[in-house]
Formats: structure tokens, C-alpha cells, sequence
């Protein structure tokens, strides 16, 4: 059976520059967000980072990925316009995309959205339950009626994001606040996923349910039939534009 083929993208620059980050991701959050993919068979996964070159996302390397995860946070301005660019062109041709967290505000998902994307926070935390929404979801397989993660940053409505396809999770904080944890929307012939927890001051990619959202998001926003061909008929028309045969 053909593996799924994964590439978990990373800024990689809060672990390069506070040693409180490096405690919680020694080895990166993509390398551990990366981690909690690969115990699964039926995914190949590799990572990609900022500092390589093409961000390690040149278009050879797109052309053979089924399913790009998205985790960005201090750097989203110096992420080069052509490099969105040709990821938008692949979730339009199929590619599926999961953006993470503070990823909501990356060139690629405002781009893919056409909206602010902004929303409210609070770097407190705090205990975010997430309740399940649609629990037939395959995004939600394996899940309970609810999970928590102990410690997390705030997210609030209002989240400046198109109204979702779905909505799959739902968050509370101790504050009080809810969010729209989990989201899916189509583009072209590309299924994008939106998973709110994980920042990087607290260990939330080790935990199991947050590992198996992510495993169940890869294979639902994987691709489903043959690329999808941006391009129309070339059409003549006449004098008194009447379309010739």
C-alpha cells in the first residue's frame, strides 16, 4: 500500500533562540510534531524549516507530498511571497494542508482564507478543554466526548475566518472564552484543516490525543482522485463574438 507522504513544516526559531523553548522541543517542534506522525505505517513523513533553502519547500519537493503541515508563529513576514505561492497552487491542484495553532496568521492560510484571521488570546495557562463537535468526523475518531490539555495559551472568538465547511472541535477556557478549535474548509481540490492547540511554551504536541488528531487530520485532508488541472479551453471567437466550432 502507497504511504501517505507527510511533510511537517517548522519555523524553528523560537527553539533556536530561548533555551525555555529548547527544554520543552530539545529536538524542534517539527521534529516532534513529525514523531507523533510516523509511529502510524501508513505515513511517510519528513520536515521542511524556514532556514533551508526554498524553506525547504522547493517545488520538486511539493510536487511529491500529499499532506503539508503548517506550524509558524514569530517569522510568518520573512516566509518568501513565491514559496505561498506554489503551496497555494498544490492545495488548489490536491495537496492537503493542516495548519497549527498560531499558524492562523501564516501568508498561506490568510491567503487561502481571503480574511483577517485574527482573534483574541491570552498567554496564561490555562486548561483548555475541547469538546468534540461532529464525533462521526474521521478527524475524530478515537476521541471521547471531550479532552483537555493542563496548561495552554487563550484563543477567542471572534476568529476572523470564513465560515468553516465543518466544525469539528471546540474549545473552553478557565477564562471563560470558546473558540472554534477545529476547522475544515475545500479550496480548489485541496482539504485544509485548522487544529488550534500548541504553543510552544508547553509540551501540547506530546500529548496522545493531540498526536491522533494529527494523524487522523493527515489522512483526511490527504488527496483523493488525480491532480486537478487549473487551465480552460482556448476558445476563438469571431467579429460579432459568436463562439466558433
Amino acid at each position: 500500500m502507497k504511504r501517505i507522504r507527510v511533510i511537517v513544516w517548522g519555523e524553528n526559531v523560537h527553539e533556536r533562540e530561548s533555551e525555555l523553548i529548547r527544554k520543552v522541543y530539545p529536538d524542534g517542534m517539527h521534529n516532534c510534531i513529525a514523531e507523533g506522525l510516523s509511529s502510524d505505517s501508513e505515513l511517510e513523513v519528513i520536515t521542511a524549516t524556514l532556514q533551508q533553502a526554498d524553506h525547504g519547500l522547493a517545488q520538486n519537493r511539493l510536487n511529491e507530498t500529499d499532506v503539508l503541515i503548517w506550524w509558524g508563529h514569530k517569522a510568518h513576514a520573512k516566509v518568501a511571497d513565491e514559496v505561498v505561492d506554489r503551496v497555494q497552487k498544490r492545495v488548489l491542484e490536491g495537496m492537503g494542508l493542516v495548519v497549527l495553532h498560531s499558524g492562523h496568521y501564516s501568508k498561506i492560510f490568510k491567503r487561502l482564507m481571503g480574511t483577517t484571521c485574527s482573534l483574541i488570546w491570552r498567554e496564561a495557562g490555562e486548561k483548555e478543554r475541547i469538546w468534540i463537535c461532529n464525533p462521526g468526523h474521521p478527524i475524530a475518531q478515537g476521541l471521547g466526548a471531550y479532552f483537555e490539555i493542563p496548561h495552554e495559551e487563550m484563543y477567542g472568538e471572534p476568529f476572523g475566518i470564513p465560515e468553516p465547511d465543518e466544525t469539528i472541535f471546540l474549545s473552553w477556557f478557565q477564562g471563560g472564552e470558546a473558540f472554534r478549535s477545529g476547522c475544515s474548509w475545500k479550496r480548489g481540490n485541496g482539504k485544509i484543516f485548522y487544529f488550534r492547540p500548541g504553543h510552544e511554551s508547553f509540551p501540547t504536541y506530546f500529548q496522545a490525543e493531540v498526536r491522533l488528531v494529527l494523524r487522523n487530520a493527515v489522512k483526511w485532508v490527504s488527496p483523493e482522485g488525480s491532480r486537478w488541472a487549473d487551465a480552460i479551453p482556448n476558445v476563438k471567437l469571431s467579429p460579432e463574438g459568436i463562439q466558433q466550432q
